[in-house]
């Protein structure tokens, strides 16, 4: 059983684009399909981490919105942080499934059964996925992977409830 999705950010959460205004602010834009699933999956009783290179305020304030309960920004090892989060949270590799779309994500991705990879992923990335997603990053990828993964726990009538 799944108990843990991890997300990348960039590329995945995002289409990859970072955006500065004129003032220097970041911007991202986010997928509100994907939310929707990240929220959902939250309330299923799933647990959900982000795992991303880069450092954004606006991932801080996308996280607590949406209940995310880690939250692990600007690293470099993603694999290692995510042996972390299993020790401190008593889940075993073999209940996690994970998103990314680079190389950054490599490592992680290839000690998972269950990674999966936006459509637009780099070639490698898409080589060792479990599944290459139909959706690009940004665009509804992340909701195509826990749909999938909703499904395959067969946790949908569970979760109509929780809408109904």
């Amino acid at each position: 059983m799944i108990k843990l999705i991890v997300l990348d950010v960039d590329g995945t959460l995002t289409n990859g684009e970072i955006i500065y205004s004129n003032s220097g602010e970041e911007l991202k834009s986010f997928n509100v399909k994907d939310g929707l699933g990240i929220a959902a999956w939250i309330k299923l009783g799933g647990q959900v981490a982000i795992i991303t290179g880069r450092t954004s305020k606006i991932v801080e304030n996308r996280s607590k919105e949406l209940g995310i309960q880690h939250i692990k920004q600007g690293v470099s090892d993603k694999y290692q942080v995510l042996q972390s989060i299993l020790i401190e949270s008593k889940i075993d590799i073999s209940e996690v499934a994970a998103i990314g779309d680079d190389l950054n994500d490599l490592k992680m991705l290839k000690s998972l059964k269950y990674s999966f990879a936006p459509k637009d992923s780099v070639k490698e990335i898409r080589k060792v996925a479990f599944k290459v997603l139909k959706s690009n990053g940004g665009d509804g990828a992340v909701r195509e992977m826990i749909d999938y993964l909703i499904k395959k726990e067969k946790l949908q009538r569970k979760l109509y409830e929780i809408f109904e």
